[in-house]
């Protein structure tokens, strides 16, 4: 093999590399900057979501074309899998296991449409969830910023977030390497156990927020749906909040974040495996 042939071989070989890091580079930064956060849109029910979920006399009348496609049935099997991973964690933080699982159906819903091939192939025939490793972390899509933040508002008891001294160590790491324990434990595809700690946290931490402000919205999943969706800098407490986030198309119907989460709330499917809590 001449000389020619070999630094051709070796340029493509540092080309290959240097694509790679740069992709990787580029992820990077465009989570640290919020790139990658996909524009979000207000529901347009969002006046009869907030009405008809303040009422405790009757169920709100939701639409259920989310359940009726291929997605639902391999999705209700893998969420019923960790029934009593939910339960658990819904008992040490107090939040409503159908309140968390709300957040795993939109999300879950979301990634099986947009990597349609990888659902066929995969998600489907396994009757598994979907786990991201990239962008976004884990079965609840958790962003690492966000991970981060949530640990640190169980400890800061300035914070409007502070829940009290008794959650302060429900994430306590093991190691003293924490960046790669934290992502080990979100991403974890044998046990969901941190994808629903973390969530069920973030939830109750944007309830606490509220509620100092003075608005409840623990009876609200349209509203802590789509502030799961957007995230901590979006969380502005206020008299007339909106129902919105990131669109998701199921079955030829688009829905908000929140408003999805809201359609399976309130909704009687899996109400056996993931009652409302009272």
């Amino acid at each position: 093999m001449n000389k020619k042939i070999l630094k051709k071989i070796f340029l493509g070989i540092v080309y290959f590399f240097a694509v790679i890091g740069f992709v990787l580079t580029s992820g990077y930064f465009a989570v640290r900057f919020h790139l990658t956060n996909s524009a979000g849109i207000i529901d347009q029910q969002s006046a009869s979501f907030l009405s008809e979920s303040a009422s405790t006399s009757t169920r709100p009348s939701v639409d259920m074309a989310w359940s009726k496609g291929d997605e639902w049935v391999p999705l209700s099997q893998a969420m019923t899998k960790d029934a009593g991973i939910v339960e658990h964690v819904s008992a040490i933080t107090g939040v409503d296991g159908r309140l968390i699982t709300a957040q795993l159906v939109a999300e879950q819903l979301r990634l099986f449409t947009d990597e349609r091939e990888v659902f066929k192939q995969v998600f489907a025939p396994l009757k598994i969830l979907g786990s991201q490793s990239q962008f976004s972390w884990g079965i609840m899509g958790i962003k690492e910023d966000t991970a981060i933040a949530i640990e640190n508002n169980l400890k800061d008891t300035s914070s409007p977030y502070y829940l009290g001294p008794q959650y302060e160590h429900l994430l306590d790491f093991q190691t003293n390497d924490i960046q790669t324990e934290r992502f080990n434990r979100i991403v974890d595809e044998h046990n969901h156990y941190y994808d629903y700690l973390y969530t069920a946290l973030y939830l109750k931490e944007i309830m606490t927020q509220w509620k100092k402000a003075g608005f409840d919205i623990s009876k609200k999943p349209e509203i802590l749906s789509t502030l799961y969706n957007i995230g901590f800098a979006h969380s502005k407490p206020n008299a007339s909040p909106e129902v919105g986030g990131a669109p998701i198309t199921v079955n030829g119907v688009v829905y908000s974040f929140g408003g999805l989460a809201y359609n399976y709330y309130y909704s009687t499917v899996l109400e056996n495996v993931f009652p409302p809590k009272n």
